[in-house]
C-alpha cells in the first residue's frame, strides 16, 4: 500500500466510484437493518473515501465516532506478542509453560495460540463471557476451566478467544504491566491511534440487538472483559483503523518492521477440509473472495459487528463498521468496497525506472539458468533482492531476499525460507546455483557441473 502519488495528498476518487461506494454501504445498512453502519476505504496509504448512514436524521456518525470492535483486538495484541519476539524475549517455538507455568494449557506453543493451532476450546465456560463483566472470571483457571484442550496442540486450526486471553497474560508477565497499558505505550501512540481505547470514549455508538422479526430494537450490555480483553475489548474508529490497516502491509519501525508483519499475513493454520477460501497466519485473518486474497479481521461483540481488511497487490484497505449484533454482513460489504475501487479505478503502476547501482557480480549471476532441463531466470528486483523462476508460464518462482553473506533468502511461493547461494569453483567463476539441494547449472546439464546423478560421458545424442 506504499504510495506512487505525493504522500499527504490523497488522489480522489472518480464521482461514479463514490457513489458506488456509497450506494454498497447504504445498501448493507439498509437491508441489514443497522442502527448506523460506517465504512471507509484506503488506498495507497492514505483514506480516500469515508462513508456513513445512519437511523437518525442529522446525526450520521463520522470517521472519529467509536465503536466496539470485537476480535480485531486480537491484531493488536498479536502485535505485542511479535514485538517480545523480535526483542528476542520468547521464541514462537516456546512452549507457554516456559514464560507462564501453571496454566493448563502449557504444552501449547506461542505461535500455537497465535495461530488458534494450540486445540484449545472455542469460548470459556458458561456463562457466556460476551455478556457477562470479567470479574466473573478472575483467574486464568477460570477462562480455561479444568480441561481446555479439545485437541492436540499444533495439528489443527481451532479458533479460540481463551487462547488470547493467555496471550494477554503472557505480555503482563513479561512486561510487567497491564496489557492494556502495554498496548497504549507500543501500539495505540506510536501509531497515532488516539480515538483506540479499552473502553467506550464520546462519541461512540451505542450497541443494539434488533429483533429479527420486526423493526424494533434491544440494548446490548456492555461489560468489561476482564482477563478476556486482549481477545475482543477494544473501541475504535474507522480513522483509526485506516491508518493501522497501512501499519499491516507497510509496517513500522516503532513498533514492528515490514517484514515481521509480513510474516503475520503469511498462512500459520493448516485448513479445514473443504475450507479453501479462509485461513489464519499470526493474529491475522486470511480471507480469498472472488480472485481477491485479503488479510485482516472481522469481529463481533454483542451489539457491534466490525471489519478490516487489505489487500496488498491491490494497495487497498477497508474498514467498516456496525451497532448490531447481526445483520450486515460486514466482511462482504468490506471485500466489496475493495472490489468496486479495484475494478472501477484499477491501480496505475509506478513508473519503471532503473536501478541506482548493481553490483557487477551480481548483475553476472543473471538470465538463464537450468534445472535438468527446465528453464529459469533470474533477475534483479528493484528493491535489491532478485527473482528466480521458471520461464514458462507455472512452477516454482520466488522472490529472494540478499541475507548479506552473499545469499539469498526466499520470502515467498515453493523455496519461502529455502537459501539461494553461488557456487564458486577453484578459478573463483560460479560453478552453479543451489537452491535447497537443487543444482542450477548455465546450459542443460552442463558437463563437469556437480550435478546429482551425474551426467553420462557420451552427452546428448540423437534417436540411433
Amino acid at each position: 500500500m506504499t504510495s506512487h502519488s505525493t504522500p499527504d495528498v490523497p488522489e480522489e476518487l472518480l464521482p461514479p466510484t463514490r457513489r458506488a461506494l456509497l450506494h454498497r454501504t447504504a445498501r448493507a445498512q439498509s437491508e441489514g437493518r443497522s442502527p448506523s453502519l460506517v465504512a471507509a476505504v484506503v488506498r495507497d496509504g492514505q483514506v480516500v473515501w469515508n462513508g456513513a448512514r445512519t437511523c437518525v436524521d442529522g446525526h450520521a456518525p463520522d470517521d472519529t465516532t467509536q465503536y466496539r470492535i470485537g476480535s480485531l483486538t486480537k491484531m493488536f495484541t498479536a502485535v505485542l506478542v511479535m514485538r517480545l519476539r523480535d526483542e528476542g524475549l520468547i521464541d514462537l517455538a516456546d512452549p507457554l509453560e516456559k514464560h507462564l507455568p501453571g496454566t493448563a494449557a502449557g504444552e501449547a506453543t506461542v505461535r500455537d495460540l497465535l495461530a488458534h493451532t494450540a486445540g484449545l476450546a472455542a469460548e470459556a465456560p458458561a456463562p457466556w463471557w460476551e455478556r457477562t463483566p470479567g470479574t466473573a472470571r478472575p483467574h486464568l483457571d477460570d477462562v480455561l476451566g479444568t480441561d481446555p484442550l479439545l485437541h492436540p496442540p499444533g495439528q489443527r486450526h481451532h479458533y479460540s478467544n481463551p487462547g488470547y486471553t493467555l496471550l494477554g497474560s503472557l505480555i503482563e508477565k513479561l512486561r510487567g504491566a497491564p496489557w492494556a497499558e502495554v498496548l497504549r505505550r507500543e501500539v495505540l501512540e506510536p501509531l497515532g491511534l488516539r480515538r483506540t481505547s479499552v473502553g467506550p470514549e464520546a462519541p461512540h455508538a451505542r450497541g443494539w440487538a434488533v429483533h429479527p422479526w420486526a423493526d424494533v430494537m434491544l440494548p446490548e450490555p456492555s461489560e468489561d472483559l476482564g482477563l478476556m480483553a486482549p481477545a475482543g475489548q477494544l473501541w475504535s474508529t474507522t480513522a483509526d483503523l485506516a491508518r493501522f490497516a497501512v501499519f499491516l502491509v507497510e509496517g513500522d519501525d516503532r513498533v514492528l518492521g515490514a517484514e515481521t508483519v509480513r510474516e503475520m499475513r503469511r498462512p500459520a493454520a493448516p485448513l479445514a477440509p473443504g475450507d479453501w477460501n479462509g485461513g489464519y497466519g499470526l493474529g491475522v485473518q486470511l480471507i480469498r473472495a472472488g480472485e481477491q486474497t485479503f488479510a485482516g479481521h472481522t469481529g463481533s461483540l454483542p451489539g457491534f459487528l466490525a471489519c478490516l481488511l487489505v489487500s496488498e497487490e491491490e494497495g487497498l484497505a477497508a474498514v467498516a463498521l456496525a451497532n448490531c449484533t447481526s445483520g450486515p454482513a460486514v466482511a462482504t460489504l468490506t471485500a466489496e468496497l475493495i472490489a468496486i475501487v479495484a475494478e472501477a479505478e484499477p491501480r496505475i503502476p509506478a513508473p519503471w525506472r532503473p536501478l541506482p547501482e548493481a553490483d557487477p557480480e551480481l548483475l553476472a549471476l543473471t538470465g538463464s539458468w537450468y534445472w535438468g532441463t527446465q528453464h529459469f531466470g533470474l533477475r534483479l528486483a528493484a528493491d535489491g533482492g532478485v527473482e528466480f523462476g521458471p520461464q514458462n508460464a507455472g512452477g516454482r518462482r520466488s522472490r529472494f531476499r540478499a541475507a548479506g553473506d552473499g545469499t539469498w533468502t526466499g520470502l515467498d511461493g515453493y523455496f519461502d525460507g529455502e537459501v539461494l547461494r553461488a557456487v564458486r569453483g577453484d578459478d573463483g567463476g560460479v560453478s552453479h546455483l543451489d537452491l535447497g539441494s537443487f543444482v542450477f547449472t548455465r546450459v542443460p546439464y552442463e558437463a563437469g557441473a556437480p550435478i546429482p546423478g551425474g551426467v553420462d560421458e557420451a552427452g546428448w545424442r540423437g534417436l540411433a
